[in-house]
């Protein structure tokens, strides 16, 4: 069951807007081969404010996650990408509905 979560938020510098947007697209295919992770989502807020959102049944699952492919892509690409750097903010989850 999904208990723990991550949301990640990110303010593409000016002119990088698609290059965030190729970013969390190539993302995709990273996380899926993170069996821990239950649930991810690279969203669009606004014209340059993106977001992730990623769930996890545990914090062995989340840390996983942030230890992995995905994570260490957004820190190298935060400087080139990013207005400021990436707020990633742990969260509890506290109803879900997932495929499955």
């Amino acid at each position: 069951m999904v208990k723990l979560a991550l949301y990640v938020r990110l303010e593409a510098k000016p002119g990088k807007e698609k290059e965030v947007e190729a970013f969390l697209l190539g993302g995709l295919p990273l996380v899926e081969q993170e069996p821990a992770t239950a649930a991810w989502f690279g969203l669009k807020l606004g014209p340059s404010t993106y977001a992730i959102f990623d769930a996890f049944d545990d914090e062995a699952g989340r840390n996983a996650h942030l230890n992995g492919k995905v994570a260490a892509a957004l820190m190298e690409k935060a400087g080139e990408l990013f207005a400021s750097p990436p707020s990633i903010v742990k969260l509890d989850v506290l109803a879900a509905k997932l495929p499955g």
